[in-house]
């Protein structure tokens, strides 16, 4: 299997290599090569299958027993500096390399019917493919030089992509909004590295665990320190994982295409802050306060975007809360030293969010043929409603993500949800407390979207609740032809009224999406069912191959360790509180024994709060925005008041002393002489009376 590894740098340059070709096809050969889409797609695509193929391969030799294995080479040198580069495989990378292969490539075949009509659709393909090799070399990256190459690199895809529809004003804000937020958490992470490098010399991640660990124990450097500097490494997956206060830029990235919705921020992008924290655990394992900064900010993190979700009426941005929620229990899970618990997490939630966006994308690919193309339409779920009986492959995979993530059993998601629960209540019931609320909030959005959306009658038909939301939104209607004397020919109001990108025409009920889209669906909903058995507390798979480092752990031993009362009492009130929380949203949204207005009337503190999103994005609008605007605009005062006046009076004293004393120049020698012996007489006197 050696060779296998010496290869192993295949898996993220096969789709650097599939963008670079295509990227320089459009540069130079723009018509040519989106003329011939369907090469360009397919070579990408199967550049990044190849890719999938190596990192399974890479995965079962892991799980096969096989050692980590690490290639370098130097990089740069300075005297006794050193900077290497390379690859590392080991379980985690190996794990997290087949995450995002099989998400990255069942994204790639579903963007083929999503983005069929679009004319970028050879560009969308070319940044998918860098995104992919970036995301790839950030989790295969031995040091923490590399790691923040790839991870500036994956921001930037990013950017790209949440901003793919630039035109629109909604996309570009969204896109820089993104790109500011990151930079506030890689500044940190930036500091932090430089910081952990002064201190021990090392950009490696266990040598720098130790060396810290000896310096803070010989007192050569202060706890403190120590703490603050793992604290701004933190920032880097607070801001890239969403976490509180840095959270406000994922539910603004929705305003990308779906696909990118499902791949960078559900299963991928979102989930590297996580794997950072994972690599970075020798470091962050022995600081007790960074352990419970890293914790709140997880549980804070799940709660704040599980109240938020419930109001929301824009599907895509209800589901990108539910991903800052489930993301704050993979770092809570971090915080409280359940590791492998919180990888888990992220590999179930990966695979059942990517399948919840694409299904979103799925809906809303099929309400655009009712209600158009604006997105304050077509992902309005009070416009939805009756999706399953034309939807039922998008209904039915739909509904699996949300059994999933609610945690009912036997889905992936009760399991490691679960997980996560039973060592915080070991950890700290105040932390148990706040996920096992926050499961109940899960599961009632989470059946509020999948009711709202695919159960009772559709709503897309009726003209007075789209008048309404278009009103709302400040959306104009479109103008009707005219059916008269001098009306156009019926072929040319055909060709009036169809869409310039090539998409069909408006019809009365939407209709299942093409089976390049539900494919993918499909194949998703296998591990969002399936996937959770490798971690079940009696026979833990998935812990006995994923564990901290330094440690070993056996399935033997995991189930010599199981407590079954424990389990059925943890598992038990979690799946009673989930249930509880279906039941709300049944009542609520499907049997109309609760009214949502008349509780949002009845508690309007709370409803104005979730709905205005904790007020997160207005104080940093007011504190951030409009205050640098004011001091820039007080800036601009003393610059053109004090600076250009000092250069403006300079300027004039010399004018006027000029214009003054070009009349003592007249060429006259004995003026001269009289000007010197008034000078000397007035010196004299100023001498004597002194």
């Amino acid at each position: 299997m050696e060779p296998l590894y010496q290869y192993a740098w295949l898996i993220p340059v096969l789709p650097l290599v599939g963008g670079a070709i295509v990227g320089t096809g459009l540069i130079t050969f723009s018509q040519t090569t989106n003329s011939n889409r369907a090469i360009c797609a397919g070579t990408i695509v199967s550049l990044m299958g190849a890719s999938m193929v190596l990192s399974f391969a890479l995965l079962w030799s892991q799980i096969q027993g096989h050692e980590a294995y690490t290639r370098s080479i130097e990089w740069a040198t300075a005297g006794n500096f050193h900077l290497t580069m390379g690859y590392v495989v080991d379980h985690l990378s190996a794990l997290m390399m087949v995450i995002v292969c099989t998400v990255a490539f069942l994204v790639m075949i579903y963007t083929d019917g999503y983005m069929a009509h679009d004319p970028g659709y050879v560009r969308f393909y070319t940044y998918l493919s860098l995104f992919g090799s970036s995301m790839l070399g950030l989790v295969v990256s031995p040091n923490l030089v590399e790691v923040y190459i790839f991870w500036e690199l994956v921001g930037m895809c990013s950017y790209l992509l949440v901003g793919y529809w630039y035109e629109r004003k909604a996309a570009a804000e969204a896109c820089q909004k993104a790109f500011v937020v990151n930079r506030v958490g890689d500044f940190g992470l930036l500091l932090g590295i430089l910081g952990l490098f002064w201190a021990t010399g090392s950009f490696d991640f266990v040598p720098i665990g130790e060396r810290l660990q000896e310096l803070s124990a010989s007192g050569s450097i202060s706890a403190f320190l120590v703490a603050f500097l793992a604290i701004l490494v933190f920032l880097g997956p607070v801001a890239k994982s969403a976490q509180v206060p840095l959270h406000v830029w994922l539910p603004d990235a929705m305003e990308g295409p779906t696909p990118i919705s499902a791949l960078i921020h559900a299963a991928t992008m979102v989930a590297a802050g996580v794997f950072l924290v994972a690599r970075m655990y020798p470091v962050f394992e022995p600081i007790s306060s960074a352990m419970t900064i890293i914790a709140w900010t997880g549980a804070v993190t799940a709660f704040v975007g599980a109240t938020i979700a419930p109001t929301q009426m824009d599907l895509k941005k209800s589901m990108a809360y539910s991903t800052m929620s489930q993301l704050g229990y993979m770092v809570m899970a971090m915080g409280i030293g359940a590791y492998s618990a919180g990888l888990f997490h992220l590999m179930t939630h990966a695979y059942f969010k990517a399948m919840l966006f694409l299904c979103c994308g799925s809906a809303i690919h099929g309400m655009e043929h009712v209600v158009g193309h604006d997105p304050a339409l077509n992902q309005d779920m009070r416009l939805m409603g009756g999706l399953r009986k034309f939807m039922p492959i998008t209904a039915i995979t739909f509904l699996i993500g949300v059994l999933a993530i609610s945690g009912i059993p036997p889905f992936a998601g009760f399991w490691s949800k679960d997980e996560i629960l039973g060592a915080a209540f070991a950890a700290n019931p105040a932390l148990w407390v706040v996920g096992w609320l926050t499961a109940a909030l899960t599961a009632f959005y989470m059946f509020r979207m999948y009711l709202m959306a695919f159960e009772g009658e559709f709503k897309g038909n009726d003209m007075s609740v789209r008048e309404k939301l278009m009103v709302a939104a400040g959306i104009q209607p479109e103008p009707q032809p005219a059916f008269g004397p001098g009306a156009m020919d019926v072929k040319e109001l055909d060709a009036e009224g169809s869409d310039p990108h090539g998409h069909e025409e408006h019809s009365e009920f939407p209709h299942e999406s093409p089976v390049s889209m539900t494919l993918p669906l499909i194949a998703l909903a296998i591990p969002a069912t399936v996937l959770g058995f490798v971690g079940m507390p009696w026979s833990n798979f998935f812990e006995a191959f994923i564990n901290a480092p330094g440690e070993v752990v056996t399935v033997a031993q995991t189930a010599a360790e199981f407590d079954k009362n424990e389990f059925i009492l943890m598992a038990g009130s979690s799946v009673a509180i989930a249930t509880v929380g279906s039941i709300v949203a049944f009542m609520t949204y499907l049997w109309g024994k609760i009214d949502p207005a008349e509780m949002a009337a009845k508690y309007p503190t709370i409803y104005k709060l979730s709905l205005n999103k904790w007020y997160f994005d207005d104080i940093y609008n007011r504190v951030f925005v409009q205050g640098s605007r004011r001091l820039a605009r007080q800036i601009m005062e003393v610059d053109y008041r004090v600076v250009d006046g000092v250069v403006n009076l300079t300027g004039l004293a010399t004018l006027i002393s000029g214009e003054g004393l070009k009349y003592f120049e007249n060429g006259r020698a004995q003026f001269y002489a009289l000007i010197v012996f008034a000078a000397v007489l007035i010196l004299a006197i100023v001498f004597t009376v002194t």
